[in-house]
């Protein structure tokens, strides 16, 4: 910085200094080179479609006002997003000794700071002449998550179950996130697939454990389990799941998701609770079972 200075004066030229967001400990620096700070502008730009932002009201976190309890979490969120850490610039804040700092957080469900950065990915498939592996939603963070509607999708028919596990742990595998977990929901069993067999779907499963990947199987009105038997799912990882107990279920799952992301659990199971909610036995009198 002293050269670019240096250089500047010797060519009487005017030199502005732009910082992009705030860094007490840059602004020190600055200070000391003679800097002095005139104004705030911001940089963050969020694009409106012409029909107006989705009403996410029911989805959004809580948000209050941050305490000093929080500044672990804080940290914990900047490291995991931009790879550093600047607590001491956060403590200034909170202290917020001139009164002129509003610091905000967001929670989850259970009242703590949310420090997880997290994304969802959601394919469907069917089989009309040939696989149909469509990826309806791509990296989307649970706030910004919209609805899956029927113009999103529609069932159509046929099962290649086996080809769809193969092409999720693979589209996995590129994105190469530290954790993942894997949902396979189906209301049929295996009838098309014509990419791998039983063997490459499982050969697939067994990368994606070897990673410490949590694998996950639900049958959606359907308690049949044979084709997830055959690609190593152990059975209290399976379940069925009513039409009207889905959406509870998915919320369940999402917080055993969010333990193990978060190190609280070593892995993901159902149980006697949560295949109640799913009402599961009511599904295997319906459809009948394998077990």
């Amino acid at each position: 910085m002293r050269h670019i200075i240096d250089d500047a004066e010797l060519r009487k030229l005017p030199l502005r200094l732009i910082s992009s967001a705030l860094n007490l400990d840059s602004f020190s620096l600055y200070n000391r080179f003679g800097f002095t700070p005139t104004d705030i502008y911001q940089d963050m730009m969020i694009e409106v479609p012409k029909s107006g932002l989705p009403d996410s009201s029911g989805t959004l976190p809580k948000v209050r006002e941050a305490e000093l309890s929080d500044l672990v979490a804080m940290g914990r969120v900047e490291f995991e997003v931009s790879g550093i850490s600047r607590e001491r610039d956060y403590c200034y804040f909170l202290e917020n000794g001139d009164e002129r700092w509003t610091t905000l957080v967001s929670e989850n469900e259970e009242g703590e700071v949310d420090d997880l950065k997290t994304s969802v990915t959601l394919a469907v498939f069917d089989y009309q002449q040939g696989l149909q592996f469509d990826v309806l939603r791509k990296d989307v963070e649970p706030a910004a998550w919209t609805n899956v509607t029927n113009d999103d999708v529609t069932p159509r028919g046929m099962t290649p179950l086996f080809d769809a596990i193969n092409r999720t742990i693979t589209m996995a595998e590129a994105d190469n996130p530290e954790k993942a977990v894997i949902v396979i929901m189906t209301d049929g069993h295996e009838n098309s697939s014509r990419e791998v067999t039983r063997d490459g779907a499982k050969a697939a499963l067994e990368r994606a454990e070897a990673r410490g990947w949590e694998v996950v199987f639900l049958g959606a009105e359907f308690a049949s389990f044979g084709d997830a038997d055959a690609v190593g799912v152990r059975s209290d990882k399976q379940m069925a799941v009513s039409a009207g107990s889905l959406s509870a279920t998915q919320e369940r799952l999402a917080k055993k998701a969010r333990e193990y992301g978060k190190g609280e659990e070593a892995e993901i199971v159902f149980d006697a609770e949560d295949r109640a909610v799913a009402e599961e036995e009511e599904v295997k009198e319906r459809k009948g079972s394998n077990r």
